[in-house]
């Protein structure tokens, strides 16, 4: 504080002076200095004044404080409105996010069906992106390819059915069965989109990638962390519930497969049945007849029977008992030389009498130069005698059946040489029923114009006989006739199939 007096008023009296006061006075807590001013000629009222402007810059003081701190206030009120509004909106997206990705997976999930699952993920991923289109495809990993299976599209040529090499484009593919996505803009315009922005994403899980899905917008677009995000969490649901689908598909064709083996079995058990007990229902007759037989003719036809009956019964045991021998490994053979001319007709001469006697005709047709055949005369014998038991048994009266025997030699195109033996009759079999002959059990339905009946043994065990003789068996059917041809090498251990 500073007193000043101007010299000329010295003389005069005190209280007639003037005094001028200039004071100073800092503001508590700011960086503000109040300056007080004052012209009066009391020093009284100088003092009075000085007390009182010390006192109101106390107070200017604290009020410039409260305003700082109302400033600071309001601006860290308005920092933490924006960061409740910022927080507010990302749980907003989160949730939306959350939802749609519920939504899609439901209605992947709620599908065991592999159609359904992935078209209702592309679909729900273009409505729900807004984007132009979307399509899913699966790999064939052996054979290196990918197939788009299912699209959905706003605006764009579609790409269903089509297939892709993964060797087309290596480093697309190299990424996807690497388990990446990636987003790119074409830079040359597709003859058919134009120029687009895609990202594409593998389907995978735990076991490996089974295919993939592309999104397409224009090529302005970019997709997002969120839009990938989304896309990589549908692709993920989509490979858990395509692997469910297939396990699904799996189990219910074992289902299905135990249902038809079962049933099988039911049928196997009650033909046998049957087939056992017919004989002994026979035989029981014959035995009762026999000993009611008036006279030696009646006597030797009842004996008859009982012979025939019994050697029925025989018959079906040892073919449960091959059958099973063979499934076991347990069938032994004898390997000898067969000169097929002059042992043939003794295994064809009871097919020929029967085929007389059933007005069918039987032929047989053998090559000039049939070699001398390295095989078990007792395997061959039956297998022959089973395959024209069967054609006789399919034939109807009138019908043919024609037995060929021919001689191929080593070649380029045949490795071994090998004798054929082919069975035709004339019969129509169905080329579903093609590929069940030689199961176990297994009978034509309603191809028996005999009604004999029979186990459905006969084929499954000459195809297990053949595969002894190391050989192979085919089956087909075509302009009225059905071929059954047997294909044995000359040599045992020189051909497998």
């Amino acid at each position: 504080m500073v007193d000043l007096e101007v010299e000329s008023e010295w003389s005069l009296p005190s209280e007639a002076r003037r005094y001028w006061t200039i004071a100073c006075f800092p503001v508590a807590h700011t960086p503000i200095v109040s300056l007080f001013i004052l012209e009066t000629t009391s020093v009284k009222r100088l003092e009075h004044a000085l007390h009182t402007t010390k006192g109101q810059s106390a107070q200017l003081a604290i009020a410039i404080q409260q305003s700082k701190l109302h400033q600071q206030i309001q601006h860290l009120n308005d920092e933490l409105e924006n960061q409740v509004a910022a927080r507010t909106a990302e749980l907003q997206i989160a949730f939306e996010f959350e939802a749609t990705l519920k939504r899609i997976t439901d209605r992947v999930r709620d599908s065991l069906d592999e159609d359904q699952i992935l078209q209702a993920a592309v679909r729900e991923l273009v409505l729900v992106l807004k984007i132009s289109g979307c399509n899913a495809s699966m790999y064939d990993l052996e054979q290196r390819t990918s197939t788009t299976c299912y699209e959905y599209t706003t605006s764009i040529s579609p790409y269903q059915g089509r297939i892709a090499k993964f060797s087309a484009v290596p480093e697309l593919y190299s990424q996807l069965l690497g388990g990446q996505y990636f987003q790119f803009c074409s830079l040359v315009p597709n003859p058919e989109r134009g120029l687009v922005s895609m990202l594409a994403c593998p389907i995978r899980d735990d076991q490996g990638v089974i295919g993939d899905l592309w999104l397409i917008h224009h090529k302005e677009y970019a997709f997002n962390q969120q839009d990938i995000r989304l896309v990589e969490q549908v692709a993920n649901q989509c490979a858990i519930a395509i692997r469910q689908a297939r396990l699904y598909e799996k189990s219910q064709a074992q289902v299905k497969e135990l249902e038809r083996l079962n049933q099988l079995k039911d049928d196997f058990l009650s033909t046998v049945s049957h087939e056992l007990r017919t004989p002994l229902s026979n035989i029981k007759m014959a035995i009762h007849m026999l000993r009611a037989a008036p006279s030696l003719e009646k006597r030797e036809r009842y004996m008859a029977i009982l012979e025939a009956e019994c050697g029925r019964e025989i018959e079906l045991i040892n073919d449960l008992l091959d059958l099973q021998k063979l499934e076991n490994d347990s069938y032994t053979v004898a390997i000898e030389p067969l000169d097929l001319k002059t042992w043939l007709p003794s295994v064809i001469s009871p097919f020929a009498s029967r085929a007389h006697t059933r007005q069918q005709r039987l032929t047989v047709e053998l090559s000039d130069e049939l070699p001398i055949l390295m095989s078990d005369r007792k395997t061959l014998e039956r297998i022959l005698a089973e395959l024209l038991n069967n054609a006789c048994k399919y034939t109807p009266p009138q019908g043919t059946i024609a037995l060929q025997v021919t001689h191929r030699s080593a070649s380029a195109t045949n490795a071994v040489s090998t004798t054929t033996f082919a069975v035709k009759n004339q019969a129509n079999v169905s080329p579903t029923e093609i590929p069940r002959m030689f199961e176990k059990f297994y009978r034509i339905p309603k191809a028996d114009p005999w009604q004999q009946g029979g186990t459905g043994l006969g084929l499954a065990l000459v195809k297990k006989l053949v595969e002894t003789l190391q050989g192979n068996i085919t089956a087909t059917s075509a302009d009225g006739w059905t071929t059954l041809q047997v294909d044995l090498p000359v040599l045992i251990g020189e051909y497998r199939e």
